[in-house]
């Protein structure tokens, strides 16, 4: 199984050993990829950041115009890449075989229970992350790619597709604005302090860029903000505790830390947010309770089913550590 550039044809290597511009053409197995995802695999092995940075400065083409991460690919596209070193394979490490408990597995998908501290893929420091370490457990899979992503800290349903047409079904799906067409996302979050009642809707706009240290970070802004992306975020509370408040909250966009941020905007940080929240707070917190996470789930997803049409709702229960310390 061919892993080292897979959906790509690249076209003559440049004589010199210097790295050159190569060109690729996307085929048909890697259409509807979004440009960020289809170079991680086309660049096995080259960090994800150094992905990102040369997407951002332009040097990275689609069909000779400057794109976006989001960017979807088509079959035929020409993607040009710029003069990077590739490392030998030698140096890459296989990553470890590891299989995680399955909500729901088929022909088409995979729906799994991702624990906490377990990146979704590698890349900034981590060497392989779910999708890499499923790869290596199923080496006779033709085809297995994330739907969606969840941050590294955070639990619960995770959705992968096994052939092509299940991934651009199910994405489409992501991206939907018809709700009865969009996939519903539930997620658990326990929140510092007494959330109020009246707070059932947060309508703000976000924004995705670096802080100092040059990691991601993600910052309210205002609605006319020229690179703001409306986001909605649904909160109900589902549980009231003395010095924290356990909240249901629905997602009708999927922005980047968006549940972290919104909710933090609002003065109730996520317990445990090493980002977002308060660090002298959720160490007081951690060292009080022995809780060591960040208290964010993702319990419920529904979706239609990309071969059969059916409506799906996946439930992943509250990990041990969680319900711990709920009760």
């Amino acid at each position: 199984m061919e892993r080292q550039i897979i959906g790509a044809k690249a076209r003559p290597k440049a004589t010199t050993d210097a790295p050159a511009v190569r060109h690729l053409t996307v085929d048909a197995e890697s259409a509807g990829q979004r440009l960020d995802n289809y170079l991680m695999r086309v660049l096995k092995g080259v960090p994800k950041t150094h992905v990102y940075r040369v997407i951002r400065s332009g040097e990275v083409r689609l069909n000779k115009g400057r794109a976006q991460a989001d960017s979807r690919v088509a079959e035929g596209d020409d993607v040009r890449v710029p003069p990077m070193r590739l490392p030998e394979p030698s140096t890459v490490p296989p990553a470890p075989a590891r299989e995680f408990p399955v909500l729901l597995e088929d022909e088409h998908l995979l729906a799994i229970h991702k624990p906490a501290g377990v990146a979704v893929h590698g890349g900034s420091g981590v060497s392989s992350g779910v999708i890499e370490q499923l790869r290596s457990s199923r080496p006779a899979a033709r085809f297995l790619e994330l739907v969606h992503r969840l941050d590294k800290e955070t639990s619960g349903v995770l959705l992968l597709a096994k052939k092509r047409s299940a991934l651009t079904a199910l994405q489409d799906q992501f991206r939907s604005r018809i709700p009865e067409k969009s996939i519903g996302k539930v997620y658990s979050a326990l929140v510092f302090g007494t959330w109020p009642d009246k707070l059932k809707v947060i309508d703000l706009a976000l924004h995705k860029g670096l802080d100092a240290k040059g990691e991601r970070h993600v910052r309210v802004v205002a609605a006319e903000h020229a690179d703001g992306r409306r986001s909605i975020t649904l909160v109900k509370v589902a549980q009231r505790m003395p010095d924290t408040t356990l909240l249901d909250v629905t997602l009708k966009t999927g922005r980047t830390h968006q549940i972290r941020v919104h909710l933090a905007s609002h003065g109730h940080a996520i317990v445990g947010d090493p980002k977002y929240g308060d660090f002298a707070r959720n160490k007081a917190f951690a060292r009080e309770h022995r809780f060591e996470r960040m208290f964010l789930h993702a319990r419920q997803l529904a979706f239609d089913h990309p071969a059969t049409g059916e409506r799906i709702t996946l439930v992943a229960p509250l990990p041990p550590e969680c319900a711990a310390l709920l009760a």
